[in-house]
């Protein structure tokens, strides 16, 4: 028998209107008002990257949340919480700041279209930096919904340091898959500066070839469920995750459409 999933935490790459609208965008503006609409608890995460114009979104910082650094590559890298609502919605977006990594106009890509060669060191602030933050909030999450390749380390982290800790201890991970994998590759050293705490290697060994496609895959490994977000996914991650016997809900767009995706989700979090 099911168990209703109360609390779902998003741990979003872009959420609208913050960005413009992307497939991805548009779920992570969407998807949590209608998962609170159907009586769950929700808290939306995303960076907050230099493109978004704070006084417009009123964002503001929370200071009781902010003021933890996380060390990555030995470098004290201070943890900023931000927070807007968006208000037609009733959804309150948390974000993650920090100057060195989220301060540049772009989200991934420099004005030549290079990837940003401390894009792994962004994807392990963010996820860690999300993590920190609720635990900070003492508020436990049932599914943990990962959407975008930078919440992708996300999964890992929770399973190997976060598995033990209260907060997340009974928490299930879903990952959304989009066609977003980047296609450049990642810092040699991605997985020595992914390390830490109970994080081993061996734990990320994927990642020695770091590429999105391993990124990906990684985030497979320690999920408990995948969404199809895109009618365009990698065939290889999507091989992997039936390889593992993980449950997957098909890409509908007909129900991303007319908006009944919001129910098969729910059924698809109580089924995990």
């Amino acid at each position: 028998m099911s168990e209703i999933k109360k609390r779902i935490l998003f741990v979003n790459s872009e959420i609208y209107p913050y960005l413009p609208e992307t497939p991805i965008s548009k779920i992570g503006r969407f998807l949590p008002q209608g998962i609170q609409e159907h009586k769950r608890e929700i808290r939306s995460f995303m960076p907050r990257y230099g493109c978004i114009n704070e006084r417009k979104n009123q964002l503001h910082e929370v200071i009781r949340l902010s003021g933890m650094n996380l060390i990555i590559s030995d470098i004290d890298r201070p943890l900023i919480i931000k927070v807007a609502s968006i208000s037609p919605a009733r959804v309150q977006v948390y974000f993650i700041d920090n100057e060195d990594y989220f301060k540049r106009k772009q989200l991934f890509h420099d004005d030549n279209g290079e990837f940003f060669p401390d894009n792994d060191e962004r994807a392990i602030f963010f996820a860690r930096g999300v993590l920190e933050t609720v635990k900070k909030l003492r508020w436990a999450p049932d599914i943990i919904h990962c959407q975008g390749w930078i919440s992708h380390l996300v999964p890992v982290y929770l399973k190997k340091e976060y598995k033990d800790d209260p907060i997340f201890s009974s928490s299930k991970v879903v990952l959304s898959l989009y066609d977003d994998t980047p296609k450049a590759d990642f810092s040699s050293s991605f997985v020595e500066k992914a390390c830490f705490g109970q994080i081993t290697a061996d734990d990320i060994k994927q990642l020695d070839n770091a590429n999105g496609i391993n990124l990906a895959r990684t985030a497979v490994q320690y999920s408990d469920g995948i969404i199809l977000g895109a009618e365009q996914t990698d065939s290889e991650v999507v091989s992997y995750a039936q390889e593992r016997g993980l449950p997957i809900l098909p890409y509908s767009k007909e129900a991303i459409d007319g908006g009944t995706y919001i129910d098969d989700y729910c059924e698809f979090y109580d089924n995990i």
